[in-house]
């Protein structure tokens, strides 16, 4: 491994440009994006339910607040596919209409991101996808994943009717994607659905669903996860009514084992990887999970109610100091001197360069040069990240400010994450531009992405003063927020609505705005030091 001390001088190139880059097809978790993360009311710290996102992709960053509205009784509601990688709220380039349904006489407030995530009665929504087999895609059907979304966000105010209602919508319009998992949450519970297709050129599709029970945690991460479904506790799980049959159709299920979902559906040899596992471990470790197990559990009780503080360290996880460290092994040796610089020894230490976000050029050039050094692992979190939420939902406050989204854009392991309420009818500047197409100054997202790749190129260096801001505007929230959630009480209670959005609003805006001062101190603090060589 002599020439592993030789690699470094490598590093600094390759580190900081489009974190796409960093898994290309052909690698081993190319498609693999996106972690969500279910905490039950009765398991997290506060009372409060969560569900949350990674959106792990080349995915559209600009987001805003769609108003409530009313409809005529003849209204129709557009349904359109493509509009996950529009450059703004009216790009509508390769964007294509697909069909129409009877628009609802009333509409809910809804935060309007790629995967659409929370509305104004605080249901919220996370996703990932598992895929599952390619025979049963139906490209000609109505409905991709994120506009069954937005309609359940717009029409139903608690995650059954969410789940019924979409189940209806395939059943009668058809689902045209790959297999995902959406994670539905409102204010009492939290739910995983998983969805498929039913066949090429045929309108309908599978899915099932089943409840996170309220003391429990539970992950989805690209793998189905729902095994036996018991339809004599429908407090716990619901189902297409052909969810069975058609496994046996298609030949994902011979008809005499016990059918379990994941295993008909998700074509895996079991349904989970190192993020389910490290997850659960981490919140009860005491269960004594192991990758080597043929099967975890759906959801785990956590050993310790779970906070938001600790759902943010989790989705910065890169397994550091763990069998998976991916900087592990990439290592330099620093020569020791005594004070008249007589050469007295040597340390052979893991490089400040070193970063778990190597690109995959990086990473092959590493391997190749001394094979062995990094193994490639799906962290939490990526830089290949277009945005994240963790969404909170509290009972006991109004529902303006009972639902929360701690929302993050690019890198998860860097970025700050910035309150969004429920009842806000604004955002920040630079929110509604996306900038995966091109830089451009007014997206938000390069507010922070600047100073994340930056950051990269000696993260040895640059870690604590990245995470230490991270965590002062984590802190900042934590202090702030019941002021305003106070304020904002009390003014929803005096019928002052018109003020207490204006107040929430205002919040997001400034806290925004803090975070984006400070990202643009640490860029130019980072060009200083690698300016001068550092």
């Amino acid at each position: 491994m002599k020439n592993s001390f030789l690699i470094i001088a490598f590093l600094s190139f390759g580190l900081v440009g489009n974190g796409l880059a960093q898994v290309q097809p052909g690698d081993p978790y190319f498609g693999e994006s996106c972690t969500s993360i279910m905490v039950g009311k009765k398991a997290s710290a506060d009372g409060s339910v969560i569900t949350a996102h990674t959106c792990d992709g080349n995915y559209r960053t600009w987001l805003r607040m769609e108003p409530a509205a009313d409809y005529a009784d003849t209204a129709m509601h557009r349904v359109y596919k493509g509009t996950m990688h529009t450059e703004a709220p009216d790009d509508m380039r390769k964007v294509s209409l697909v069909g129409k349904i009877p628009q609802a006489k009333h509409t809910y407030a809804y935060l309007n991101t790629a995967y659409p995530s929370l509305n104004e009665k605080q249901l919220a929504m996370g996703e990932t996808t598992f895929v599952g087999p390619d025979t049963l895609v139906n490209k000609n059907a109505m409905f991709q994943i994120e506009e069954l979304q937005r309609i359940a966000l717009q029409r139903c105010d608690n995650a059954r009717d969410a789940i019924r209602l979409i189940g209806s919508l395939i059943k009668e319009y058809g689902y045209a994607d790959y297999g995902e998992c959406i994670t539905i949450a409102d204010k009492n519970e939290v739910w995983q659905m998983e969805i498929l297709g039913e066949g090429r050129n045929r309108i309908g599709g599978v899915w099932a669903a089943q409840r996170i029970p309220d003391d429990h945690v539970g992950v989805s991460a690209n793998i189905a996860r729902i095994g036996k479904i018991d339809r004599s506790k429908p407090d716990y799980f619901m189902a297409s009514d052909n969810v069975e049959s058609v496994a046996k159709e298609f030949g994902l299920w011979d008809g005499q084992d016990e059918f379990k979902f994941w295993k008909a559906y998700a074509a895996q040899e079991k349904p989970f990887k190192i993020r389910e596992f490290f997850i659960l471990n981490a919140l009860a470790p005491s269960l004594g999970l192991s990758m080597d197990m043929e099967e975890l559990p759906f959801s785990v009780k956590p050993e310790t109610k779970v906070s938001v503080a600790k759902l943010t360290e989790l989705y910065r996880e890169t397994y550091e100091g763990t069998a998976w460290d991916m900087t592990a092994k990439v290592k330099y040796v620093k020569k020791k001197y005594d004070d008249k610089w007589k050469e007295i020894g040597a340390d052979t230490l893991i490089s400040p360069v070193a970063n778990p976000w190597l690109t995959t050029d990086m990473r092959l050039m590493l391997n190749y040069i001394a094979p062995g050094t990094v193994d490639f692992q799906r962290t939490v979190s990526v830089s290949w990240c277009s945005y994240s939420h963790i969404t909170q939902l509290r009972d006991w406050l109004p529902d303006e400010i009972g639902g929360v989204s701690w929302f993050s854009f690019d890198n998860p392991g860097e970025s700050p994450r910035i309150p969004i309420y429920a009842g806000s009818s604004s955002l920040p500047a630079g929110f509604e531009y996306c900038g995966q197409k091109r830089y451009r100054d007014d997206a938000a997202i390069w507010n922070y992405r600047k100073a994340n790749k930056l950051a990269t190129v000696s993260w040895g260096k640059t870690k604590d003063i990245v995470l230490n801001n991270v965590r002062e505007f984590e802190q900042k929230a934590f202090d702030e927020m019941p002021l305003i959630e106070k304020i904002v009480a009390k003014l929803l209670k005096e019928g002052k609505k018109d003020d207490a959005v204006k107040a929430m609003n205002r919040f997001s805006k400034d806290f925004a705005a803090a975070t984006v001062q400070r990202w643009k101190e640490m860029e130019i603090r980072f060009w200083e030091m690698f300016g001068r060589g550092f």
